[in-house]
């Protein structure tokens, strides 16, 4: 028996268990060259720009303060300069989704999962409806938890973890998510969530690079760069 062959069993034996299927959203369930995030990203730039009345160089700084400060650009604009976060979330989501294209392997894969399957996400419910459906696997879950849930406190947040295990009845020990960001993963991990880092194939320009990281440390349980395929190991038999 190859040592491929004995992996992929002990991964299927690792996620029989498993009830509760999370998913980050943004750069997690689509690729980056769909360019859906880098124009979330620039919005971001262009409403700082905007509201503050800066130029664009001086907004970008200024948003990457703030998202490394608070966890992201909407706490830190919140939290200094009172920005109602509904109409932050509708200009910064205003995108075009004609790049992003349906992925019937992922809808396969998703649909074959055993149990209950949820978005957990830093955006919002209005963008997360709008991506999943664009990739034609929106009917597919069972809830989207958002960041309005958590009062606009975004991930790493250990309260968006627990509100979110609170309103979906999820018991840590047989959930698993799926996060294309290490630091998310953190908490997951200590309640005892398997953890999963998605990570892009080839890299992905508009992010940081340790954003993009493929991190191997104790609160990442597996890695992987294809989701679809993942998913359908970790169920087969």
């Amino acid at each position: 028996m190859d040592t491929g062959l004995k992996h992929r069993q002990a991964e299927r034996q690792a996620f029989a268990r498993i009830a509760c299927w999370i998913f980050d959203l943004d750069n997690t369930l689509y690729p980056h060259e769909s360019k859906i995030w880098p124009q979330v990203d620039q919005r971001i730039t262009l409403f700082i720009g905007q509201l503050l009345g800066v130029d664009g160089l001086t907004a970008r700084v200024l948003q990457k303060h703030y998202y490394h400060r608070y966890g992201s650009s909407l706490q830190g604009l919140m939290v200094e300069y009172g920005v109602d976060p509904r109409v932050y979330q509708s200009f910064v989501h205003d995108i075009d989704h004609s790049l992003l294209q349906e992925d019937p392997d992922l809808a396969a894969a998703i649909a074959r999962l055993p149990g209950k399957r949820y978005i957990l996400t830093n955006g919002s419910q209005a963008h997360a409806e709008a991506i999943a459906g664009k990739l034609g696997i929106l009917s597919l879950f069972d809830g989207i938890a958002d960041v309005a849930d958590t009062n606009f406190v975004p991930k790493p947040a250990p309260d968006v973890y627990h509100a979110f295990m609170k309103r979906f009845a999820v018991d840590p020990s047989r959930a698993t998510m799926f996060e294309d960001s290490a630091v998310n993963l953190r908490v997951p991990s200590d309640l005892g969530i398997t953890t999963i880092l998605v990570v892009p194939k080839t890299h992905d320009p508009f992010r940081e690079a340790f954003e993009q990281a493929a991190e191997q440390d104790a609160h990442i349980d597996y890695i992987t760069d294809d989701l679809a395929g993942f998913l359908r190991n970790a169920i087969d038999t």
